[in-house]
């Protein structure tokens, strides 16, 4: 056995393991949704008093419906903190509209979300609620989620993560359906699995809950491009490994401008991969070392990449492993590769079929493979010029 081959099992390996992760998520959220387990709902005799952040960049035209779905589920002992970040519209007049407290920060380098976060957090250290809640600037809240955050916060003694949806205002083409399926699938059906077996999910910056003393120790004021997931990481290793709770959800949309998905779709996915090549080496011996199954899980749902990525990966090891069995009749990377395609698109499948019928039809879904040729740039860019500094994604109202 060549040299070439032994580094393309080794390859093939690599790559098996995410899909496998991938493949036992999907199926354990169809159990999970075929039958739910019944566990007991925590309680509290007193509800806990919530501080809720809302950072905000140039948001002022859609402000408003996220405002208005918050504020009515607040109690007398709760506040509502914007925190108006670098904005050159009416984003903080807006707020003020609604009589929440507003704060105002401008700073020509220290760009980004999570110092937007951490501004909230030091107006609140001096009167310190027991939980805080991110909810982004662009998002809805479904009923009873303040309450039921705020209480599973302290009662778990870890961060709460809601369902996060996401879906185009109108129904799009192959590009948009392609992409609420991809979302769904990373967003809540991949949590709702790993849900099922007790592990933990990811953090997704907004609908999230969190105590003040876990909070208040972390390190929020940094620009980078997936801050949710590296904070995720953080309180992971300290034993407060974020639970998913899909009773109640938060709701956006995405852009529909060609800039806004282009800007969006770069922070995300080189947020991501940048995460993976960076952090997985540095968190996976602290989590054997820890012995520490939850950080374990978080690092292997984490290290799944953009399906799109992981789907172009499959496909392309698949073809190198076939043209190497044709020409040296060298058979086991092609068997590794089959295998691992198979598990690949039937995990796609059952996921669409459980879970995405309503949003893309099959033979929709059978015509990804050609919108992935789409994505080469960007994946490519990561590798020559990689996404580094946060931007937001332009809204269809600016």
């Amino acid at each position: 056995m060549t040299i070439f081959v032994v580094i393309f099992l080794l390859v093939s390996c690599v790559v098996l393991i995410p899909i496998a992760v991938l493949f036992v998520q999907i199926v354990a959220a169809v159990i999970a949704l075929k039958k739910p387990q019944h566990t007991q709902t925590v309680a509290s005799s007193i509800r806990p008093s919530v501080a809720v952040i809302v950072p905000a960049h140039n948001e002022a035209l859609g402000l408003g419906n996220t405002l208005r779905s918050i504020l009515p589920q607040l109690q007398t002992q709760d506040r509502l903190v914007l925190v108006a970040d670098n904005c050159t519209d009416d984003t903080a007049a807006v707020a003020r509209e609604y009589n929440v407290i507003v704060l105002e920060r401008f700073h020509q380098t220290q760009r980004g979300k999570g110092f937007a976060l951490d501004y909230g957090m030091q107006y609140l250290k001096d009167a310190p609620p027991d939980v805080v809640m991110i909810i982004d600037a662009d998002c809805e809240i479904s009923q009873h989620l303040i309450e039921e955050l705020a209480v599973q916060c302290v009662a778990r003694k870890r961060p709460i993560q809601a369902n996060y949806q996401m879906r185009f205002p109108t129904p799009g083409g192959i590009k948009q359906q392609v992409m609420e399926f991809a979302w769904l699938v990373k967003n809540t059906v991949r949590p709702m699995g790993y849900q099922w077996f007790g592990l933990p999910c990811q953090l997704m910056g907004t609908g999230m809950a969190f105590t003040w003393a876990d909070l208040s120790n972390a390190d929020l004021a940094n620009g980078h491009l997936v801050e949710d997931m590296k904070l995720g990481l953080d309180l992971a290793s300290v034993g407060r490994a974020p639970y998913f709770c899909d009773r109640v959800s938060v709701k956006s949309y995405f852009p529909t401008t060609a800039q806004g998905i282009a800007t969006q779709r770069l922070r995300w996915e080189h947020g991501h991969l940048g995460l993976i090549a960076q952090e997985f080496p540095r968190y996976l011996p602290k989590a054997i070392q820890q012995k520490n199954g939850l950080l374990f899980a978080q690092l292997m749902d984490l290290a799944v990449p953009p399906l799109a990525l992981l789907l172009m990966l499959t496909l392309g090891l698949w073809l190198i492993a076939l043209l190497l069995a044709w020409l040296s009749a060298v058979t086991l990377p092609l068997l590794v590769m089959t295998i691992a395609l198979c598990l690949l698109g039937f995990g796609i499948l059952i996921a669409w079929y459980w879970f995405a019928r309503s949003i893309i039809s099959l033979n929709t879904l059978l015509l990804a493979p050609c919108v992935l040729l789409m994505k080469v740039p960007l994946y490519l860019k990561f590798i020559v010029r990689r996404q580094v500094d946060w931007v937001r994604s332009k809204r269809d109202h600016d």
